[in-house]
């Protein structure tokens, strides 16, 4: 059970240390939803999370595919078909 509580001009709730546990909320970042039947707290899910782990096993599984080596090498921008 929680209470709300005055801090400064808002209000807030204490949540006890084994519902923090048990939720999984420690040391994350929240968002609140409102439902139906009251108020949703839940941790953000950063999309970020494990990204550079799968983006360096694409990478690995694509080092044995044969790589086009002129595009690789192929200037950026090519000065020579610009016009002034």
């Amino acid at each position: 059970m929680a209470t709300l509580i005055r801090i400064g001009n808002s209000q807030g709730i204490r949540i006890p240390k084994a519902v923090i546990e048990q939720a999984q909320l420690e040391d994350k970042q929240l968002e609140f939803k409102i439902i139906d039947d009251g108020l949703l707290i839940q941790p953000i899910k950063n999309n970020r999370d494990g990204w550079k782990e799968q983006f360096d096993k694409v990478l690995k599984s694509q080092e044995s595919s044969q790589a086009d080596p002129e595009w690789l090498d192929a200037p950026l921008v090519d000065e020579e078909d610009w016009e002034w």
